[in-house]
């Protein structure tokens, strides 16, 4: 072999790393928070990489993390404040660019107006925005309890859900054990959600060699991959998880131990149905619930220690009140053949002997192959452990149980089966996650009252436990312009941001002033009825005014909201601001340690705009909060970045957790840290503080952690968590419903009915709320949808990188159902519903529910939104769903409107819909309803990346002129060969 020329060209150099600098930062293309490696030439993005010792995602990053990129470079980022033009229309995108003073004048002159009169006449909500803790803190300081954020369109289900049971839940509250458990079990979960560190989780628990049961309607992403997947009809979930509970309490196979001493299966419960007090829990004057104790024969405090309280038991106390145990009104109620798997099946279409398989395989892991960490740690009472007993079985659950009418009754019936299994806060069980778990529920109540120039007594969200927590004027109407905590939805714990544009609108419960809101698509993919949206957005009244009369916008992006504003607040990308994620707010703690994180800025905007936490914090000293100012009336805070340093919410407690104290050497709690941004970007943007082992399991009861918890204010005292089964709660609702309540009652019939019906203190299974008011036979398809893995809210599907892998979104449809109704792959389709119907195309798929139909959110777009051009295939091929859903249930004669919402949290019921399907004529092709093609913001630009290549676009990026390969590689391969 001839020797390597030493005359050989040299290799060609591809990078000048003297010109790149590498910085760490938090992605915000998804909710997971992830920890990413930026690397930057020239204020430019040259690559992204996940940051490996980030505690979410260590180092894995997704599609869309990656395409971050592009992101950066998108077209429709919004470049300077925009004013609409006197006389323009609202959604004609006739705007004229002003000066961030001017804008700013206009919106604070407003406000002031406001605040001072009769501050509720802001409403001012939030969608998918990562600082709910400082947009919560400023609407409290201005007065306002129109304030809310996307939680309920989102999971407020999930989330209440859990709270009201055992003190924290599934999304992010809590994580399975991935690293011990053998059986895991997920609910309802798209593909997108929490993508990298559920991926990083699915890929130990198959290394460990445990077994994965997906239960969704629909088999993509992770239910691919699944050891099994049962293809259940949506919102039926209930009654699957109640039938395997009713075959664990057939077989006896139930952790009693368990619900003995951390839950109130023992508490007594009076029953006297038809008298005031029925259904309340039996206590002695000072308020303590009572058990029956089985070696005193005798009532008893059942929060002592010496006691052993019977699990079931019934009888009557000394003057004569029958009561019984909470576990013996379960048992009762799921033993019911109604919950038999024979009966399930009808519901579910799940087979029962696979139900009760299914039910049996997770008694089996949890009971004959339990396992132990051995570390000592002492409980609540005082008591010592020498190990921590564990039951591996886990589960995860979210949108797909949450977003139903059913949804709230649903997730506390999956916890009710984690519960009964033992598998709460266990080794290879269902762990919570810093500043979770909290008390049951939660001590916040909501804000009842405005007055003028006057903070909120308390914030604008919380958790009711009464209905004298309700936000209600005297006769019983809502004060909230969303009517959250009224009778329409009385624990509606994140607010109904979908119902906040329909009741302003209609002036009902009264006329607002201006509507402010940040990250909310609402004329588009975040609202229901958008059709008729985009039409209250624009509409006036006789008088020729506008019945929303002023409208604040703020985005990033020129997404289809944008259009209908009146004034326009442009926001930074997250590469180009300072943020928190807070211990405050939602943390990305995992469930062996307490974390949080910041953003800051990696690179300098070539655009007039500023980032909404700097626009907060400038507004709240422009309008002297006072949080916010001195007494003299003097800034607190230069800026964003001083105030995360210098607030408090109670002393040594801010937004960040991290090096604190003035030497930077306390965490959880201390001082200001002068240098506490310093301290977190030298750490690759995050914090993390690690349980000692002896604090990692049991929380609920563990002493040393609750005692922690407490110090570093994530509780309000050190108590036990009592997990509760039986919801004290609910039946108080259901008592004022019944009118055996002492105290507010319901007046309106629907609204009583409701209360009887659905606030039972035990889940049960019921058929969604659209579901029972429509022709079934007529509208024979449950439809729903899900995002992506490697897409994100419509954020993402303007992105030109990931636009590549789907720019289009089909309507999904099981091929047998769809080859049995004559319909053909790629064909086209009307899908109808009782509120509207479009034009949709059909693709077969064999991993569908065959009476189910789905599609991608967010896919379609309005012509010319996102910087797309007119013609793209997302405004002409693709579609949403959200034209066919109504914000209203289908009406009855002579009733009141009702919200087409969980009656309990007020969730937004998107997943309830049913539809028919049938071709379209030959020839009646393309997306449809279509809308007018929106206009240019003015001096919109497209980027230099965007070419053409024969004729097509190419969604291509560089930071320099690329390196031709074609050459140098030629002469690579052929040296030697000389």
């Amino acid at each position: 072999m001839a020797k390597t020329s030493q005359a050989a060209k040299p290799l060609p150099k591809f990078e000048d790393h003297s010109k790149q600098e590498t910085k760490y930062t938090t992605c915000y293309m998804c909710a997971c928070r992830c920890g990413i490696k930026v690397t930057i030439e020239d204020n430019k993005v040259r690559f992204i990489q996940g940051n490996r010792d980030h505690p979410v995602n260590h180092g894995v990053l997704c599609a869309k993390g990656n395409a971050g990129i592009m992101k950066q470079q998108s077209p429709a980022k919004l470049r300077k404040p925009l004013l609409r033009k006197q006389n323009a229309e609202r959604g004609q995108a006739e705007f004229e660019e002003i000066s961030w003073d001017k804008a700013l004048d206009i919106l604070t002159e407003r406000l002031q107006k406001i605040r001072e009169t009769d501050p509720k006449k802001l409403a001012y909500f939030t969608g998918r925005d990562q600082m709910q803790a400082l947009t919560g803190l400023w609407s409290s300081q201005f007065g306002t309890i129109n304030w809310a954020a996307h939680g309920g369109f989102c999971s407020v289900n999930m989330a209440a859900g859990g709270l009201y049971t055992m003190g924290h839940a599934f999304w992010e509250f809590g994580d399975p054990d991935w690293d011990r458990t053998k059986y895991f079990m997920m609910w309802g979960v798209a593909e997108d959600h929490a993508s990298n560190p559920i991926k990083i989780g699915i890929e130990k628990l198959k290394r460990n060699g445990g077994k994965f049961v997906a239960i969704n309607p629909v088999r993509t992403g992770y239910q691919a991959v699944a050891d099994e997947w049962v293809g259940i009809r949506p919102g039926t979930d209930a009654m699957l998880a109640l039938s395997m509970i009713h075959v664990l309490l057939q077989n006896e196979q139930f952790d009693w131990e368990f619900l003995i001493r951390y839950t109130n299966a023992p508490y007594l419960v009076v029953n006297t149905p038809g008298q005031k007090g029925d259904g309340l829990i039996l206590r002695n004057e000072d308020g303590q619930a009572l058990a029956w104790d089985l070696d005193k024969e005798d009532f008893v405090d059942a929060t002592q220690i010496d006691i052993k309280p019977a699990l079931f038991w019934e009888g009557k106390t000394a003057e004569g009140t029958p009561v019984r145990t909470s576990m013996s009104i379960l048992a009762e109620k799921y033993l019911d053949s109604e919950y038999s798997p024979a009966n399930a099946e009808k519901v579910c279409g799940v087979p029962a002997e696979q139900i009760e398989r299914l039910a049996l395989e997770m008694a089996h892991i949890a009971f004959k192959e339990t396992i132990t960490v051995d570390v000592e740690w002492t409980d609540w009472a005082g008591r010592k452990h020498d190990k921590f007993i564990g039951r591996p079985v886990s589960m995860h659950a979210m949108r797909g149980i949450s977003a139903h009418s059913n949804g709230f009754q649903t997730c506390r019936a999956l916890h009710f089966l984690q519960i009964l299994l033992g598998t709460i806060d266990v080794p290879g069980g269902h762990l919570a996650k810093a500043p979770y778990p909290k008390h049951i529920p939660p001590g916040i109540k909501p804000a009842k009252d405005c007055a003028p120039n006057t903070p909120l007594s308390s914030p604008p969200l919380g958790f009711p436990t009464c209905p004298e927590d309700l936000v209600i004027d005297e006769d019983g109407n809502p004060k909230r312009i969303d009517k959250a905590y009224s009778w329409d939805a009385p624990m509606s714990s994140h607010g109904m941001m979908h119902m906040v544009i329909t009741n302003a609108w209609k002036g009902d419960p009264y006329r607002i002033d201006t509507l402010m809101m940040f990250m909310a698509n609402m004329s588009w993919n975040s609202t229901m009825n958008t059709s008729e949206i985009m039409k209250m957005l624009a509409d006036k009244d006789e008088d020729g005014e506008h019945k929303i009369p002023f409208i604040v916008i703020s985005d990033a992006f020129h997404s289809e909201i944008v259009n209908y504003a009146d004034l326009v607040l442009p926001d930074t990308t997250y590469l180009e601001r300072f943020d928190t994620v807070s211990m405050l707010d939602r943390p990305i703690s995992e469930p062996h340690a307490a974390c949080d994180s910041i953003r800051h800025a990696v690179l300098t905007p070539d655009r007039d705009v500023r980032p909404w936490q700097e626009v907060q914090v400038d507004l709240a000293t422009r309008l002297k909060f006072p949080a916010f100012t001195n007494e003299d009336g003097t800034p607190k805070f230069k800026d964003y970045k001083d105030f995360i340093i210098n607030y408090e919410k109670a002393p040594g407690i801010g937004f960040l957790a991290g090096w604190r104290g003035k030497d930077g050497k306390s965490h959880l709690r201390g001082e200001p840290n002068p240098n506490q941004w310093e301290a977190y970007i030298e750490n690759g943007a995050f914090f993390k503080y690690e349980l000692p082992e002896h604090m990692r399991f049991y929380r609920f009861a563990n002493k040393d952690y609750l005692e922690m918890s407490k110090e570093v204010g994530w509780n309000g005292s050190a108590d036990q968590i009592v997990i509760e089964l039986y919801s004290e709660t609910l039946q108080r609702f259901r008592l004022a419903g019944q009118g055996l309540y002492d105290g507010p009652m319901p007046t309106k019939e629907e609204h009583k009915q409701r209360l009887i019906t659905y606030f039972d203190p035990l889940p049960f299974h019921y058929t969604p709320l659209e579901e029972q008011r429509i022709d079934t036979e007529e509208y024979p398809f449950h439809a729903v949808n899900q995002r992506p893995m490697y897409m994100y809210h419509s954020w993402d599907s303007q992105n030109a990188w990931l636009r590549q892998i789907t720019a289009q979104n089909y309507l999904f449809m099981n091929r047998q159902k769809g080859e049995e109704m004559g319909i053909e792959d790629k064909s086209w389709v009307w899908v109808e519903s009782h509120n509207g119907k479009i034009r949709v195309q059909i693709k077969l798929m064999e991993g569908v529910e065959p009476n189910t139909v789905w599609t991608w959110n967010a896919i379609g777009k309005q012509s010319g939104a996102w910087g797309l051009k007119p013609d793209a295939d997302e405004s002409q091929k693709g579609f949403l769903m959200n034209h066919l859903i109504s914000e209203l249930l289908p009406p009855k004669q002579g009733e009141m409107e009702i919200t087409n919402s969980d009656p309990i949290t007020g969730q937004a019921a998107w997943y309830d819909l049913k539809v028919k399907i049938y071709p379209a004529h030959e020839g009646d092709e393309g997306s449809d309803p279509q809308f007018a093609t929106i206009k240019p913001i003015p001096n919109a630009t497209t980027p230099d990346h965007v070419k053409q290549h024969k004729g097509q676009d190419v969604g291509r990026y560089q930071t320099h002129e690329a390196v031709n390969l074609k050459r140098p590689l030629g002469d690579i391969l052929t040296r030697g060969k000389k």
